[in-house]
């Protein structure tokens, strides 16, 4: 089986990357990473590439059509079939986003389109929401925008912040864009009227809910 080839753009830690390296390590997934490339010299994800003897690159044009240009010189110099954002932090060139539509997947900390843009968790916890999550999806012009791929959805609870509500997002974001990208790589994805489907995907048959249908026990008073 030829696997996919993938370059992954990051800016930071590179968590998500870590997650998709540890992923293809099992011969048996079908897309291998091909670049890792970072906008930032300083980005701790640039290690993990190196620790799994992936080639990086280091792009740091301030100019967004400069950096497209870069880019994707370096993408397609590795044979890449899959862009994947993984906490990469800028905006991209319009035409760089049109030149891999439908081959570019992002993740988002939030159930889009719920919460798009910065600060999506410090925004559920403030619209006083039950449920939170992560989203992949296909990429397009507008931020935080284009057909979902996959979501996963957490738990609010009382007493969040965001620092604990994010590390149970990101908890699910490692097992998420794994898979999404799986799909695609296997080519069980397609786009139809902007939604995509995906060849042999059960539905899940249960309802979460948040607080549980069954009440808590009610608190017992004793004489005093």
């Amino acid at each position: 089986m030829e696997r996919l080839k993938v370059g992954v753009l990051i800016s930071g830690r590179g968590s998500n990357l870590q997650a998709l390296i540890d992923a293809a390590a099992d011969p048996a997934y079908p897309a291998e990473i091909a670049i890792v490339i970072s906008n930032r010299a300083d980005a701790a994800g640039l290690a993990r590439a190196e620790a799994a003897g992936i080639p990086y690159r280091v792009i740091a044009e301030s100019d967004r059509a400069a950096f497209a240009a870069a880019a994707d010189r370096e993408l397609r110099a590795a044979n890449a079939g899959l862009v994947a954002l993984a906490g990469f932090m800028r905006l991209l060139d319009t035409g760089f986003v049109a030149a891999w539509r439908d081959r570019m997947l992002n993740i988002h900390p939030s159930l889009l389109p719920a919460f798009p843009g910065l600060h999506p968790q410090r925004q559920a916890l403030a619209a006083g929401v039950k449920f939170s999550g992560c989203t992949v999806h296909f990429v397009r012009a507008e931020v935080d925008s284009g057909p979902i791929v996959a979501q996963a959805v957490v738990s609010v609870e009382d007493g969040d912040d965001e620092d604990r509500l994010a590390a149970r997002i990101l908890a699910a974001e490692h097992r998420l864009y794994p898979l999404a990208a799986r799909l695609v790589a296997e080519g069980r994805t397609r786009i139809i009227d902007g939604k995509v489907e995906i060849d042999g995907w059960r539905t899940p048959e249960f309802a979460a809910l948040n607080p549980p249908e069954r009440p808590l026990d009610p608190l017992v008073s004793t004489p005093g």
